[in-house]
């Protein structure tokens, strides 16, 4: 398999330093030993049409696009494919979607109503759902979806070749899987004629002269229950879109090799399928596959795999309610390798990360180490898609705004925003600026939609947890914003610590940074409940 090794070896800084440039430099230098062509560097994402698209569907699009940007910027044209598996059937009804649905089981995606009655089909509203929040990432892509591929014949030379060579894709995959069943039975799948079903078929025989499948209508086992065929007999002909073929025994390579595709990433569930897909192209197509990298999933909290089936789906547009584009395209960018666990209450923290990346790009905070600082800098103009802002953005943590959203009386919300940020020293004037505007509507989506404070988890050592019980006794006890900020400085010293550590220890428990405005003020402004109770959470967290 053409996959990757760790890409960390190296000391040099290739292109903005970060793993896509590294990435993309291996794709050049494979292809000029390959001898192929590097007029257009293709690089392909599949994305999947039977449910919701989630966080992970959109870092597979996003991780993909930064290595076709990479290799734009290393002098190269690329195009960035993504390819819609708008063909495949419908294998279980996704939690919170009408029971209903269950009779289109095995019918292909873009042959369902659709349950929302605002897109052709359920196929197309869910591949719409994902497109719409890569426009607002302004990632930039060619589409193709698998009806128009197979309807306009873009696969027909590879389907050819497949079913020329069925006995020998059977091997191959028995090899690698141990599943027998193709065999037995060729690796497409034709529409049903008479019922509608696409995974209930079995396609026997092949009439190359006619370009026709034989079939049957048997039925199929999916997700555990086994879905039963009509028992029609017919023939499917492939040159006009009649069926597929079967994803995980060719059709990968049947579009790497149509689309000249030179890298794909894939999941780490994926990896016998690409084991296959690429003894095939090699094998049977003779088609040198794409370089590939393997990444690992994201989880839920529960450690449970992010799925559109399983119910736990957290979507782009979830995100883009709370946080930027930008702050999205840092969770899927930052890292490659290694499984992530993730949930809503983890977009402040991505913003706040965002605005330290950007003190880091436009020179405020330095970073000693020429490569890592290559390297973040790096990775926040790939947040940007290498088109970063001219200038620095204000900077306010995101607990201040929802703090302030949470405390602004009704009716004046924008401008007792305004004015406390002018307090606290976060602005000089009245001047409220696009960037600004977004982050309050986004504070007040998250105070809308969550009541308890998004703290900072911070380790706490046994003198910083005795400092806290003090001042959350003083606290109840004071209700002026200058008496608060003494009895900070009498609640670190009482308990022999450095008042600036201190200090630095509550802005990161209730702001998610280590410095902002003055304590006093903002303690009284955000409620003293509420504070009080963030910093419960955090000694009850730190077990203290």
């Amino acid at each position: 398999m053409s996959s990757l090794e760790p890409l960390d070896k190296t000391k040099k800084i290739i292109g903005h330093g970060t793993w896509y440039d590294k990435v993309a430099f291996r794709i050049i230098e494979r292809e000029r030993k390959l001898g192929g062509g590097l007029d257009v560097i293709r690089v392909e994402s599949g994305v999947a049409a039977s449910g919701f698209p989630h966080i992970g569907s959109i870092s597979e699009v996003a991780r993909n696009y930064a290595v076709s940007l990479a290799i734009k910027e290393q002098g190269y044209k690329s195009e960035f494919i993504v390819f819609s598996d708008n063909k495949d059937g419908l294998r279980k009804v996704p939690e919170g979607l009408p029971k209903s649905l269950e009779k289109y089981l095995g019918y292909p995606v873009t042959d369902i109503p659709d349950p929302y009655n605002c897109h052709q089909s359920y196929g197309d509203h869910m591949v719409h759902l994902l497109l719409e929040a890569l426009d607002k990432c302004g990632i930039e892509y060619r589409l193709i979806s698998a009806v128009e591929a197979y309807g306009k014949g873009l696969l027909n030379r590879e389907i050819l070749d497949i079913l020329k060579n069925a006995g020998s894709v059977g091997e191959i995959i028995c090899e690698e899987t141990g599943q027998k069943k193709y065999l037995e039975a060729l690796p497409y799948f034709p529409v049903c004629a008479s019922c509608g079903r696409i995974y209930t078929t079995k396609a026997y025989e092949f009439l190359q002269k006619e370009n026709k499948v034989l079939y049957s209508c048997e039925g199929m086992e999916v997700k555990g229950k086994w879905l039963e065929g009509c028992g029609h007999k017919g023939e499917a002909d492939y040159t006009k879109g009649e069926g597929k073929l079967s994803w995980k025994a060719g059709e990968l390579a049947a579009r790497w090799r149509a689309l000249e595709i030179k890298f794909e990433a894939y999941g780490k569930d994926l990896t016998d399928s690409i084991k296959v897909n690429d003894r095939i192209s090699r094998e049977i197509l003779g088609y040198e596959p794409p370089l590939h990298a393997r990444y690992e999933m994201f989880l839920d909290k529960s450690g449970r795999k992010i799925s559109k089936s399983a119910g736990n789906v957290f979507t782009p547009q979830v995100w883009l309610r709370y946080g930027s584009p930008q702050s999205m395209l840092l969770l899927t960018l930052k890292r490659f390798a290694g499984t992530r666990s993730i949930s809503v209450t983890d977009v402040p923290r991505y913003m706040d990360e965002l605005d330290e990346l950007e003190d880091i790009y436009f020179g405020r905070v330095k970073i000693g180490d020429s490569i890592e600082e290559a390297k973040l800098k790096g990775l926040y103009k790939y947040c940007w898609l290498m088109k970063p802002p001219e200038k620095p953005s204000m900077h306010i943590p995101y607990n201040v705004l929802t703090y302030l959203a949470k405390v602004a009386p009704e009716g004046s919300e924008i401008e007792f925003i305004i004015k406390k940020l002018k307090d606290y020293g976060y602005l000089k004037d009245d001047v409220v600026t696009e960037d600004l505007k977004k982050r309050v509507e986004y504070a007040f989506n998250w105070v809308k939609d969550f009541e308890e404070i998004t703290e900072k988890e911070v380790e706490l050592r046994g003198e910083e947890a005795n400092a806290i019980r003090h001042l959350i006794q003083k606290i109840h006890a004071i209700d002026e914003d200058e008496k608060i900020q003494s009895a900070i400085f009498e609640a670190a010293r009482e308990n022999n610590l450095n008042p600036k550590d201190f200090f630095k220890t509550l802005y990161n428990i209730l702001l998610g940074s280590p410095s902002g405005p003055r304590l006093g003020p903002y303690i009284i402004a955000m409620g003293k409940d509420n504070v009080i109770r963030a910093l419960e959470r955090s000694l009850e967290k730190s077990n203290v």
